[in-house]
C-alpha cells in the first residue's frame, strides 16, 4: 500500500516574507503542480494570473480554490485572472503579459510551469511530436522569460522568474528524448539568465520535481506501476503537488533573496543514485 502523504499547507508554518500583495503569473496552472502553486500563493496573500491552454472549466475550479485559500488570509480576498494562451506561440505570450500588466500594472513573479511529454523510442519519435514538446517545454519558457525580463527592466524593483523542470534534467529518460532535452536545457536557461541579470535585481531559479502524483504521470492510478516507481525513491513514496508548490513559494519570497541560478531538486532522494545505497561497487 502506498504511503499516505500529509499535504503541507501555509497555515501549518510561518508565512513566507514578501509575498502578500505580489502579482504572480503561472503558466499551465489548471491542474497538478500549477494548480497547487496557485492555491499556495493564494494562502500567501498574492494575486495570481492562472494561465491555461485548454480546459476552461477546470481552470475556473482552480480559480475558485485559489480564492478560497486566499480568503483565509485576506478577508477581502485576492485578485485573480484566467488567461487562455498557448505558451509555444510568442504572439499569445505577449497578449498574456499585456493582459496581466494592463489589469494589475505590474508582474512581480513569473512561474513557467506548462509542460507536456511524448513517449517513443528515440529513433522512431516523429518530428512533429519532438517539436511539440520542445516548443512547449523549452521555447515557451524562453518566451515567457523574455517578456518577463523586458517588463522587469522597464520599471523599478526587479522581479523573479521560477522554472519548473524535472529530475530528468539530470537523469536520462529513455524513450522521452524531447522531454529530457528540454528539461536539461531549462537548467542552462536558468543559469544563463540568472548570471546575465543578477545585477538588475532579477532572480532566476528552477524547481526540479521527482515522481509527483499529477495527471502527467498515469502510473499514479495503477498500484503495481506506482509501487515500481516508488521502489526507486529513497523516501519510499511519490510526492504531492503541494510539496512542490511550497518550494516555489520559498524561492519567490524574501526568505530566498540571496538565491539565484540554482536548481532545487524536490524528489525524495531520487537524484542520490539510490542503487548505490547498497555498496555493491566497493565490496
Amino acid at each position: 500500500m502506498a504511503k499516505k502523504i500529509s499535504k503541507p499547507t501555509a497555515s501549518r508554518g510561518t508565512k513566507m516574507r514578501g509575498l502578500r500583495g505580489k502579482n504572480v503569473l503561472i503558466t499551465g496552472a489548471s491542474s497538478g503542480i500549477g494548480e497547487a502553486t496557485a492555491v499556495r500563493f493564494g494562502e500567501e496573500g498574492a494575486n495570481v494570473a492562472i494561465n491555461y491552454y485548454s480546459g476552461e472549466e477546470r481552470a475556473k475550479k482552480v480559480e475558485e480554490s485559489f480564492r478560497k485559500s486566499c480568503s483565509i488570509i485576506e478577508k477581502s480576498g485576492c485578485q485573480s485572472l484566467l488567461i487562455q494562451a498557448d505558451v509555444s506561440k510568442l504572439s499569445e505570450v505577449k497578449k498574456m503579459f499585456k493582459k496581466v500588466i494592463d489589469s494589475w500594472g505590474r508582474i512581480d513573479i513569473m512561474i513557467n510551469n506548462a509542460g507536456v511529454q511524448k513517449k517513443a523510442p528515440s529513433h522512431e519519435m516523429s518530428l512533429q511530436d519532438f517539436m511539440q514538446v520542445i516548443s512547449i517545454d523549452l521555447v515557451g519558457p524562453y518566451y515567457c522569460c523574455r517578456e518577463a525580463i523586458k517588463h522587469f527592466l522597464s520599471r523599478k524593483g526587479g522581479g523573479i522568474i521560477l522554472n519548473n523542470s524535472s529530475v530528468h534534467q539530470l537523469i536520462p529518460k529513455p524513450e522521452f528524448i524531447s522531454y529530457s532535452l528540454a528539461k536539461g536545457s531549462i537548467d542552462n536557461l536558468t543559469r544563463t539568465l540568472a548570471l546575465e541579470y543578477a545585477d538588475k535585481d532579477i532572480r532566476v531559479n528552477t524547481v526540479a520535481p521527482g515522481a509527483i502524483l499529477t495527471p502527467i504521470n498515469p502510473w499514479r492510478k495503477d498500484p503495481k506501476k506506482r509501487k515500481e516507481v516508488e521502489n526507486h525513491i529513497p523516501m519510499g513514496r511519490a510526492g504531492a503537488s503541494e510539496e512542490i508548490a511550497s518550494v516555489f513559494a520559498f524561492l519567490a519570497s524574501d526568505d530566498a533573496s540571496y538565491i539565484t541560478g540554482q536548481t532545487i531538486f524536490v524528489d525524495g532522494g531520487l537524484t542520490l543514485y539510490p542503487e548505490f545505497k547498497t555498496a555493491w561497487a566497493s565490496e
